[in-house]
């Protein structure tokens, strides 16, 4: 499956039991299906994802946008936050910010119950993001994205380390 928004039609009103989900994962750590469930109800400001990570998963590394702020919902069952240097227990009804900023607002959200956890991302979609990942020393630039939706037709992309920048007059 593409990991673009598949072509559905938009419509203000969207059911998550029959929205396309799309598999995403990295190794024996990350894991997930997901859907992006803002560009199909015709949200423009604010984007909405629906993730479902299976028990001991994960579905994104650690980390913390600058531009942008999130806000989760768990729908169903239960885990652990990891934000800002601290770990919260978190089950299904639990509501969770992750507003903008640096490492002080680092957040990730880990299955460590018995049963696959669902929840909602809402966010802002503020663009350019600059994006930081405490646990592996990257970080991520992105710029506006694709009108359609799909993810994976940004502008410009980039993930790097800090050692890898360049002096600012560099090749002129």
């Amino acid at each position: 499956m593409s990991k673009e928004t598949l072509a559905v039609e938009t419509k203000p009103v969207a059911s998550l039991a029959d929205v396309p989900l799309m598999d995403w994962g990295n190794g024996d750590k990350f894991a997930a299906k997901f859907c992006y469930v803002g560009p199909i109800v015709g949200a423009k400001q604010l984007g909405c994802m629906l993730t479902i990570v299976p028990p001991g998963k994960i579905a994104f590394p650690y980390h913390a946008h600058h531009a942008n702020e999130e806000m989760f919902v768990i729908l169903a069952g239960s885990g652990e936050y990891r934000f800002g240097g601290k770990t919260y227990p978190i089950r299904a009804g639990d509501v969770l910010a992750a507003p903008a900023g640096g490492p002080e607002v680092a957040h990730q959200i880990v299955n460590t119950g018995s049963e696959e956890m669902r929840y909602l991302g809402i966010s802002t979609m503020k663009y350019p993001d600059a994006v930081d990942y405490p646990d592996s020393g990257k970080f991520a630039v992105w710029s506006l994205p694709d009108p359609s939706g799909a993810r994976n037709k940004m502008g410009l992309r980039f993930i790097g380390r800090r050692e890898m920048a360049v002096k600012y007059w560099d090749g002129e």
